[in-house]
């Protein structure tokens, strides 16, 4: 079963900002233990393969929210046998996401990405700190939000222009 958009942007957030890089050394919470626990939290079925499939995915979303690669090949391939039908109820028309199991995570990824870059152009982008390896997506009015966290990369970005402005003017 298919989460919701919001879930979905969710699960498409956790799972861009899987690899962080804590305090200069790069992680991944996709090859940690407890991955597959993880991936439960956002509706997986805690399988090995799938979270080597999102494992993937992710590894192919980077680049391309980066902007250094065009290649979709592996999310062509995620959602090569994936489907969703139509169910009718009083409420109206809904979808529901037809595919493998340990494909569904994977599959619900990369359509949240889709309806993300769709939806929103250019609000899915990387945290400005390049010494960050995290996402975001920008809902601010104005469409200028540049880190991922004020209070982190935020706060120690303009901190080190205001150090830099500083030692300039003397």
């Amino acid at each position: 079963m298919a989460g919701s958009a919001i879930e979905d942007e969710d699960l498409l957030i956790g799972v861009l900002n899987s690899a962080p890089v804590v305090e200069g050394n790069p992680t991944d919470a996709l090859r940690a233990p407890g991955a597959t626990e993880w991936l439960r939290g956002f509706g997986g079925h805690g399988t090995q393969e799938e979270c080597e499939r999102v494992r993937q995915v992710r590894d192919a979303l980077h680049p391309l929210v980066r902007g250094t690669s065009r290649n979709v090949d592996i999310l062509d391939s995620v959602l090569y046998t994936a489907r969703r039908r139509p169910v009718v109820s009083p409420a109206g028309v809904s979808w529901q996401l037809e595919t493998a199991a340990e494909e569904e995570l994977a599959v619900r990824l990369v359509l949240a990405w889709s309806h993300i870059t769709t939806e929103l152009p250019g609000r899915l982008r990387p945290c400005a700190n390049e010494e960050c390896n995290l996402f975001l997506v920008d809902r601010s009015r104005p469409g200028t939000a540049r880190w991922c966290s004020m209070a982190a990369c935020g706060n120690r970005m303009k901190a080190r222009t205001h150090a830099r402005k500083r030692r300039s003017e003397q």
